[in-house]
């Protein structure tokens, strides 16, 4: 997955994958009423990124690790940011 370690690489992983994530739960939520109020899918998307620092990890990539992080806060940042508009 990683052939460079560098903190742009994994910054971008970072906000890629988890925003995949957030469109496939937007799809889930529309198809399946049932999911109307479920924000742990959510949680789930920002979850995303402790998979790939746990990869950027066991590849000794610190540099993409530090992206990851950084990707992973900016995500958090969103959710929260999102809970506020919607009250």
């Amino acid at each position: 997955m990683f052939k460079k370690d560098n903190v742009w690489i994994g910054l971008a992983l970072g906000l890629v994958l988890p925003a995949l994530g957030f469109l496939i739960v937007q799809l889930l939520k529309r198809n399946f009423t049932f999911l109307g109020k479920a924000d742990l899918l959510y949680i789930g998307c920002v979850a995303i990124n402790l998979w790939l620092l746990k990869l950027a990890y066991k590849k000794e990539m610190e540099a993409s690790a530090k992206g990851i992080i950084s990707a992973t806060f900016v995500c958090a940042l969103l959710f929260f940011y999102y809970k506020v508009q919607k009250g």
